[in-house]
C-alpha cells in the first residue's frame, strides 16, 4: 500500500467529466453518483510519509508560515493523489487558503487554551467550565470580538501576516496564492457541542437532571455570546473583505453542525438543545434550506431536523442505515454517505468495494441526491489504492 497515486492521470479529461457531472447533478440528470473524499489538513500533518513541510500541529496553529505551507503542501497532495469527483492538477488561476484551528476556535474564543500533544496530534482545548462552572456569570461583559483572552489578538495577527507574505508575490507551483480576509469565527461549530467542550460532555449530561438551572443558564450563555460574537465579526467582514459576500441570513444556504447531539435522544434534544438551535436559527436563517453536518450515530435526529428547519442536505457519520435513512428521509433530500473511515484506511480494495455495493443498492438511491464519501472525514494515512477503490466502486455500483 502507498499514500502516493503512481497511475497517470490525465487531468484535462478527468476535470471535463467531473465538471459535466457536478452541472448534471445541478440538473438532476446525472447518470451516476458523484464521489467526493474529504478530509482535512490533519492528514498532511499526521502523516510524516507525506508532511514535506515538517511543521507540527503547535507550529500550524501558532505560526502564519506554516498555516501557508501545510494548507498549500494539502491541497497540491489532494490535487494530485486523492482521485474523486474533484478538479484535480494545478489550479487555473491561484491557490486559496485560509485560517485553519480545526474544531477548536469556537472554544478558544471562550479562553479555552490549546492542548498539544505529540507533534502529530491535533490539539484540543481546555474545557474551562469544567473546575469552575460558576464563571459564566462573571463573564457579561464578555467582548462579542476579542473573547476572553488572547486567542483573537493572535489569530489576526497571523491572518495579517499570511496576507502580507501573499501580498507580496508569494507562488506555490507557480501559482499565485489568495487568502480572503475571512475568519473563521463568523460561523458556529454548534451550541450544545461548544457548550461540552467548556463544561466537558460527562459534567453536561448530568448538569442536565442534576442541576437543570446551570444547564440552562449555559446554554443560553452559549448562545447569546454566539449570535453576539458571529454578529460583530460579520461586520468586521464586511468592512474588511471586499470579496465577503455574506450576510446575517443565509440566502438559502445555511450550512450547521452540531457533532455532539449524536450523544442524546430526540427527546433529549427537543427539551434541551432545540429552543437554543432555534434562537440562532431566527437570527441566521431565512428558512430555504440549510446542509447539516453531524459526525458520529446522528440519524435518530434527522427526520425532525429537516422537518423543523427545511435541511436539504445531511452529511453523515457512522455507522449510517443509509436504505432506513432514505426512507425516512424522503428522495429529495441529499444525503452524503459512504463506508466507514476505518473501513477505508484498514480495509482491502475488495471490501471497500463490496461496502460501496450494498450502500448502493440499499435504496439510498432513490431520487438520485446522494453523494457517495469516505464517511465522514477522512483518516490520516489512508492508502491512496483504497481512495482509488472507493472512487472505482462509486462508479460502477452508483450507476442509476
Amino acid at each position: 500500500m502507498s499514500f502516493y497515486l503512481h497511475d497517470k492521470v490525465d487531468y484535462k479529461q478527468h476535470n471535463a467529466e467531473v465538471e459535466k457531472l457536478w452541472r448534471d447533478y445541478d440538473e438532476n440528470k446525472h447518470e451516476r453518483v458523484p464521489v467526493v473524499i474529504g478530509g482535512s489538513v490533519r492528514n498532511l500533518i499526521s502523516n510524516p510519509a507525506i508532511n514535506k513541510t515538517r511543521f507540527s500541529f503547535k507550529d500550524f496553529f501558532t505560526k502564519a508560515e506554516a498555516q501557508l505551507e501545510c494548507q498549500l503542501e494539502y491541497q497540491l497532495y489532494q490535487r494530485q493523489h486523492m482521485i474523486c469527483d474533484r478538479e484535480m492538477g494545478l489550479p487555473k488561476d491561484k491557490w486559496t487558503v485560509g485560517l485553519d484551528f480545526q474544531n477548536s476556535y469556537c472554544q478558544a474564543w471562550y479562553g479555552g487554551e490549546f492542548t498539544f500533544f505529540d507533534d502529530e496530534d491535533v490539539p484540543d482545548t481546555k474545557e474551562i467550565f469544567h473546575e469552575n462552572p460558576e464563571l459564566i456569570y462573571q463573564l457579561d461583559d464578555l467582548d462579542p470580538f476579542w473573547g476572553i483572552g488572547d486567542f483573537v489578538k493572535k489569530a489576526m495577527e497571523m491572518l495579517t501576516q499570511m496576507k502580507k507574505i501573499c501580498d507580496s508575490g508569494y507562488e506555490f507551483n507557480g501559482r499565485p496564492v489568495d487568502i480572503p480576509l475571512s475568519f473563521p469565527l463568523q460561523s458556529t461549530g454548534g451550541l450544545f457541542t461548544i457548550a461540552t467542550k467548556l463544561r466537558g460532555s460527562v459534567e453536561l449530561m448530568c448538569d442536565m437532571y442534576e442541576n437543570p438551572k446551570y444547564y440552562h443558564d449555559l446554554m443560553d450563555f452559549v448562545t447569546r455570546t454566539t449570535i453576539a460574537r458571529m454578529k460583530v465579526h460579520r461586520d468586521w467582514a464586511w468592512d474588511n473583505d471586499p470579496d465577503y459576500k455574506g450576510d446575517r441570513k443565509y440566502k438559502g444556504a445555511f450550512n450547521y453542525a452540531d457533532d455532539s447531539i449524536a450523544l442524546i435522544s430526540p427527546e433529549q434534544f427537543k427539551e434541551f438543545v432545540l429552543p437554543y438551535q432555534k434562537r440562532l436559527f431566527d437570527e441566521f436563517y431565512d428558512g430555504r434550506g440549510c446542509s447539516i453536518h453531524l459526525c458520529g450515530d446522528a440519524t435518530h435526529h434527522f427526520k425532525f431536523l429537516a422537518d423543523e428547519f427545511n435541511v436539504r442536505s445531511f452529511d453523515t457519520g457512522f455507522p449510517v442505515d443509509h436504505g432506513k435513512l432514505r426512507q425516512e428521509l424522503g428522495p429529495d433530500i441529499q444525503i452524503n454517505g459512504g463506508p466507514t473511515i476505518m473501513l477505508v484506511k484498514d480495509g482491502t480494495p475488495e471490501q471497500i468495494g463490496a461496502e460501496v455495493k450494498r450502500i448502493c443498492e440499499s435504496g439510498v438511491l432513490e431520487g438520485k441526491r446522494f453523494i457517495l464519501i469516505a464517511a465522514n472525514n477522512l483518516a490520516p494515512c489512508t492508502p491512496v489504492e483504497n481512495l482509488k477503490a472507493l472512487y472505482e466502486a462509486g462508479k460502477k455500483y452508483g450507476r442509476f
